[in-house]
C-alpha cells in the first residue's frame, strides 16, 4: 500500500512542519511497537481507550479480545476506530475502521508466529483462526520531531 503522503498542516501557533516522514520508517515504528493503544467510541458516544497487543501486518493492524470485552461490543455496534503507538513524542496516529476477520491457516499462521515473537505469548494458531479484528488505516498522522516532521498519510 502506498499512502498519499502530504506535511501536517497545523494551527499557526504550533509551527509548521518543513519535511515529511518515509512511510516504511512509519510501518517499522507500527511493526515494532509491543503494543497499541485502541481507542473505540460507545454506543452512547462515550469514548473508550485500551492498551491491546497486536501485530501491524500487510498495512493493516491486527488485535483480538473476547466478544466480552468493552472494545470488541464497541467494535461491532462501530467500526471506527484509531491505534497509537505509547510514544507521544515519536507519534504515529493510525486513523481507521476495523473488521472482524478469520484469516486463511497460512495467514494465522504467519499472525501467530509474529505475535508469538513479539509477546512470548505462544498463542495457539487456531486462536487465530477462529478470528481477530483488522483496523485498515484511512488516515495515519506521524512524527519524530513535532512539528518539523509532522506528517499525514492518507490511503484509498
Amino acid at each position: 500500500m502506498s499512502p498519499r503522503t502530504v506535511k501536517l498542516r497545523l494551527p499557526a501557533e504550533y509551527g509548521s512542519s518543513r519535511r515529511t516522514l518515509a512511510w516504511a520508517d512509519v510501518q517499522r515504528q507500527l511493526t515494532d511497537a509491543p503494543r497499541y493503544w485502541l481507542a473505540t467510541t460507545r454506543p452512547d458516544g462515550r469514548p473508550h481507550t485500551v492498551p491491546v497487543d497486536g501485530v501491524w501486518m500487510n498495512d493493516a493492524c491486527w488485535f483480538g479480545g473476547s466478544p466480552r470485552t468493552v472494545h470488541h461490543r464497541n467494535l461491532v455496534a462501530s467500526p471506527a476506530a484509531t491505534v497509537h503507538l505509547e510514544d507521544g513524542a515519536r507519534a504515529v496516529i493510525v486513523e481507521g475502521s476495523a473488521r472482524w476477520v478469520t484469516p486463511e491457516r497460512d495467514h494465522a499462521v504467519r499472525l501467530a508466529d509474529a505475535s508469538n515473537a513479539k509477546t512470548g505469548y505462544g498463542s495457539p494458531v487456531e486462536m487465530f483462526e477462529s478470528g481477530l479484528w483488522r483496523l485498515e488505516p484511512v488516515r495515519v498522522l506521524a512524527w519524530n520531531a513535532f512539528p518539523s516532521d509532522a506528517t499525514r498519510f492518507s490511503f484509498g
